[in-house]
């Protein structure tokens, strides 16, 4: 992705810096089966990053999402990507006793991260005592998106529809939720509700402050609903939240998930740009860091003549 793609006229976003990026960072995790590995980017140079704690879609893994990572370490932020259990990487198979409670070992997985960023910092060199403990945020794709989620406070309802247990963080303050699948029962195909019991979300108490962003061509195969499905998360949660609907875009968005990647069937440019800049306008904004980078994205998208998106908040 070219630095010179400008997908949001008028949004500033500045010079890139120089990366660096740790891979495997091992964190040491009894009982998970196997250690916990995870990928460390972050800014050559630079104190008091803001955290982005990041969760994969299904099958990837830590190396993925290069658009996303490389754009948000450029300017500013560190990303910490752990590489989940169902990684295709990892290859674990079926009958393992582990896969049916993989939604929920993948949210141990990112407090893991938050509990073992002390080991971390030491772990990647020159990145000790550069990040900033107050401003950590969760992100994640898909599968990864509703694994944050939980992190900030939404819940597996159980087959009543109670509430599940509370999973989320308060060291989390802010989320960046991409194509996160919507409610189950009713609006899942037979094959997801018997399959995944897991995917029955309640946003209700999802109170931390997010951005949700959905394709308005995102069909999932797991749905019986459109692609509104995907805006679940922010039509069903608290107030605080924010929706950026990008046009044309199908479950890959454009293609955040790695350059010329082969399961993206939506690839533009000019989509993933958007989606680099206005999460990481909204992050810096939302993690205290610059309170003017989300309203300026905003009326940025709102001024182009031919927007590639929209924004809405409640």
């Amino acid at each position: 992705m070219s630095e010179t793609t400008v997908a949001v006229p008028g949004l500033a976003v500045g010079t890139p810096s120089p990366v660096i990026a740790v891979r495997p960072v091992v964190l040491p995790a009894p009982g998970r089966g196997e250690d916990l590995r995870v990928r460390v980017s972050a800014p050559a140079t630079g104190n008091e990053l803001p955290v982005i704690v990041f969760s994969h879609g299904f099958g990837e893994s830590m190396d993925g999402y290069a658009p996303l990572v490389d754009f948000w370490t450029a300017h500013g932020f560190a990303v910490i990507q752990p590489t989940h259990l169902d990684s295709r990487t990892l290859n674990l198979p079926p009958d393992d006793p582990r896969t049916s409670l993989i939604w929920r070992l993948r949210v141990e997985d990112l407090t893991r991260v938050l509990d073992g960023l002390d080991f971390v910092e030491a772990a990647a060199p020159g990145l000790a005592g550069r990040l900033d403990r107050s401003r950590i945020a969760v992100a994640g794709h898909s599968w990864g998106a509703q694994t944050a989620s939980l992190l900030l406070g939404a819940r597996v309802l159980g087959p009543e529809g109670e509430p599940g247990e509370d999973l989320s963080d308060p060291r989390i303050t802010a989320g960046v939720l991409l194509a996160v699948p919507g409610t189950g029962g009713a609006d899942l195909t037979p094959f997801a509700a018997e399959h995944f019991p897991f995917m029955n979300p309640g946003f209700a108490e999802m109170t931390t402050p997010a951005l949700v962003v959905a394709g308005d061509h995102d069909q999932s195969l797991l749905s019986v609903r459109g692609p509104d499905w995907f805006t679940d998360a922010y039509v069903q949660s608290p107030h605080g939240k924010s929706l950026l609907t990008v046009f044309g875009a199908e479950h890959s968005l454009g293609g955040i998930s790695g350059y010329n990647v082969t399961e993206t069937t939506d690839e533009n440019p000019e989509r993933v740009a958007l989606i680099q800049r206005l999460t990481w306008a909204y992050l810096r904004t939302a993690l205290g860091v610059d309170g003017s980078a989300w309203p300026a994205a905003r009326a940025a998208l709102a001024a182009a003549g031919d927007p590639l998106g929209r924004i809405e908040s409640r």
